[in-house]
């Protein structure tokens, strides 16, 4: 870790100063408020029958359905994506000058490459695990409650691919609509939700994870333009955005909980228009608070500290859950589910999770030391060519399709000898190679690898 600390400070002392250190501060705190919040919501504890059970806090305790609006923070991330995206796009097409083509397909292959790189790994031992523990004769249903607890981070790449294949379509919206881009897609969140629970259509709510996260993301845009400057318009647009969820959730149709949670539907898988009144008013929050955060960010140790979180985000993101279960299975299997005694909720239980959320970290630590080098490394696309655009296209919906039925319906089979859903982990895998790059990549440093793209 010193030598990642070394590495990072270099980096960070080599930034350039019209980097805005703000994206790169919201990126590394929103998926950190993520892993957090699975390690506060995922309990498991023993019963008075000395048997495992699978708590859930937001189910036992109904005030902490108010703590989703604090650590269900995927908008934040989107809207750092939409800002990112919008600079590596207009960089990239600048670059190409008169001649464009091919620049989408390799533009596109380029960011597809950097978020699954990582995915693999974490993809490909789960499945060895899950056909290890069908063979020697664990019950399926424990191999799949471990292999769906461990695995939910992926849905999110599946959204987020998608939402950034669309980046050109909406530069161009941004550059002919302005803000009218951004309302573009709030009616459609808003039919969505009325042909899903009045009209009751079924699957249409699930075409709100483009609706909602593409207005997220060309806020984004906004934000690069200079239109969130002001703090008082920030503020602004945070105090009205947080009077409209409190009056669709606290005094309307819609849950409190900003994730899934019993007793009610699900505002974020799909999501709903709540979900989009979160992501706005967290827009305002967080851009509002923009200033002081580029002022505190000057300090040297903070930018350092971003700088290193951001050269390991994925990693951190796709292995926490990893590393959760890990723990909790060492915890039973040898140690007798030594600690697991406070039932979630209770005051107990609160007053141990900081000791819990420390031993969390010591399991993830050695996976960030194996595994983060991919992102910081990859390999060149096969052949150093570029494939076709319609190839391109269908590689990203395969992979997308893949990661979204792994988080779906789970990489674990209740049948079949195998015990995997091998249609599930090949497709990842399809989807890279008509793209024109696979699992293994040949490592190569990149300088700047913490440098937003």
């Amino acid at each position: 870790m010193l030598a990642m600390w070394s590495k990072a400070r270099e980096l960070a002392e080599l930034t350039p100063p019209e980097r805005n250190r703000w994206v790169d501060f919201l990126r590394a705190v929103s998926i950190l408020a993520v892993v957090v919040g699975h390690w506060l919501m995922a309990g498991l504890y023993i019963d008075a029958a000395g048997e495992l059970r699978r708590g859930d806090l937001l189910s036992i305790s109904q005030w902490a359905h108010w703590l989703t609006w604090g650590f269900q923070v995927m908008p934040v991330f989107f809207l750092v994506g939409g800002y990112a995206n919008q600079v590596s796009w207009a960089a990239t097409t600048a670059k190409a000058g008169p001649d464009q083509a091919g620049v989408y397909r390799d533009w596109l292959a380029s960011r597809v490459q950097r978020l699954i790189t990582p995915t693999f790994p974490v993809l490909l031992l789960w499945a060895a695990l899950a056909l290890v523990m069908t063979q020697i004769g664990l019950p399926r249903a424990q191999i799949r409650m471990a292999t769906e607890a461990a695995l939910i981070p992926v849905w999110f790449l599946a959204v987020y691919l998608l939402v950034t294949a669309f980046t050109p379509i909406a530069h161009r919206l941004w550059a002919r609509l302005g803000w009218g881009s951004v309302l573009l897609f709030v009616p459609l969140a808003m039919l969505t939700d009325w042909l899903t629970f009045t009209m009751k259509v079924p699957y249409v709510n699930f075409s709100n994870f483009l609706w909602v996260f593409l207005a997220i993301h060309q806020l984004g845009f906004a934000w690069r333009a200079g239109k969130f400057a002001r703090p008082l318009f920030a503020w602004g647009w945070f105090v009205v955005s947080l009077a409209i969820l409190v009056r669709i959730t606290v005094f309307g149709f819609y849950p409190v909980s900003m994730v899934s949670a019993p007793g009610g539907f699900s505002n974020s898988l799909p999501p709903t228009l709540a979900l989009l009144a979160l992501g706005m008013m967290q827009v305002g929050l967080v851009l509002a608070l923009e200033p002081l955060g580029r002022r505190m960010l000057k300090s040297v140790r903070i930018w350092t500290a971003t700088v290193l979180m951001n050269g390991m985000i994925m990693t951190v993101f796709l292995w926490h859950l990893t590393a959760f279960v890990l723990v909790m299975t060492i915890d039973w299997l040898l140690l007798g589910g030594w600690g697991l005694g406070p039932v979630p909720g209770t005051g107990e239980w609160w007053i141990t999770r900081p000791l819990w959320i420390a031993v969390y970290i010591l399991a993830l630590l050695p996976m960030i030391g194996i595994f983060a080098r991919h992102e910081r490394s990859f390999g060149p696309i096969r052949g150093g060519r570029t494939v076709p655009r319609l190839r391109a296209v269908l590689g990203v919906l395969a992979i997308c399709a893949g990661l979204g039925a792994t988080a779906g319906l789970t990489i674990a089979s209740p049948e079949g000898v195998t015990g995997v859903r091998l249609w599930v982990i090949a497709l990842p895998l399809v989807g890279a190679a008509l793209m024109g790059f696979g699992p293994v990549y040949r490592p190569r440093q990149r300088p700047g690898a913490h440098e937003m793209g």
